[in-house]
């Protein structure tokens, strides 16, 4: 069992800690692209468990850096082969927060399910109750679970937000933080519009939510500067996090620059100019700046 002091240290750490969270959590479909990026070619591995020891490697190696640490990371999300794991001999839930101080989360979802009335809801998830469990094992602090908006369709939207705080409940229940994560998407022809929409959805679900409940939100940086901050201020809400969304990553900092109070949850923008073929020095040199580019821009 964990400890209630362990969890009120990473409690606290996700509450009121400068820094942001590393998203490690590509999974499935989005691996090979991941790995193209990071310069491994497809022809790599010839099946999935080889292709997933390599995400392991190349995670490992971005984790053990001297530059990922709990001083500016505050969490990453891992996916649930990862979270099996191990890194120096400790699963990697522990060697997160026992070795870097990095609280762990975990990714849930299934994947999205075919678009309908504008949006991606999450295809159904029934082992969740079981990935809970194993999570909650093996220190998991809280889960990441990822829907997708295109259109600005309120009945879509609204179908969303229910579907994340459903969920979001079954997680809480569980001992769990969820992380509700609606994105929209970037090329939405009108997303100060599906930004709009999702708002007022996601406060009527917060305002539903049993005292001492708690959530967090991860959200395409918007197009209206600080469009979220009632949620940065809500008692309900442990943080707001940004993802990166296809966004390069200077264009996502500076974005986020101007989002007073909400982090970065960066994945393709933390990984962003990093390569299997740099030497050691470079790879760490590369990722500290990364890493120093978002804090500072998560630091507003």
């Amino acid at each position: 069992m964990k400890s209630i002091g362990l969890n009120e240290q990473q409690l606290q750490q996700m509450k009121s800690h400068p820094g942001f969270i590393a998203a490690l959590d590509q999974s499935g479909g989005s691996t090979p692209k991941a790995l193209a990026l990071y310069g491994i070619k497809e022809g790599a591995w010839s099946n999935e468990d080889e292709m997933f020891a390599i995400v392991h490697q190349m995670r490992t190696r971005m984790i053990t850096s001297p530059s990922f640490t709990g001083e500016r990371i505050i969490g990453a999300i891992l996916f649930e082969n990862t979270m099996d794991r191990y890194i120096e001999g400790q699963p990697t839930a522990d060697y997160l927060w026992k070795v870097k101080r990095v609280v762990p989360f975990l990714k849930v979802d299934k994947g999205l399910a075919t678009e309908k009335d504008g949006v991606q809801l999450m295809k159904p998830m029934p082992e969740l109750t079981a990935l809970l469990e194993k999570g909650k094992a093996k220190n998991i602090f809280g889960t990441k679970m990822r829907s997708f908006i295109k259109q600005a369709n309120s009945a879509g939207i609204k179908d969303i937000v229910n579907q994340q705080f459903d969920v979001a409940a079954q997680i809480i229940a569980a001992g769990l933080v969820p992380i509700v994560e609606p994105e929209v998407d970037i090329h939405c022809p009108e997303k100060a519009k599906a930004e709009a929409l999702l708002k007022a959805a996601i406060f009527q679900k917060l305002n539903q939510l049993p005292a001492g409940q708690l959530v967090m939100l991860k959200l395409t940086l918007p197009e209206q500067d600080n469009f979220y901050s009632e949620f940065v201020k809500h008692p309900k809400v442990l943080r707001v996090v940004a993802l990166s969304g296809g966004y390069s990553r200077e264009e996502a900092n500076d974005r986020l620059r101007r989002n007073h109070g909400v982090i970065a949850s960066f994945s393709r923008a933390l990984a962003e100019a990093l390569s299997a073929q740099q030497s050691d020095a470079e790879f760490n040199a590369t990722l500290d700046k990364s890493i120093q580019d978002i804090f500072e821009a998560s630091n507003t």
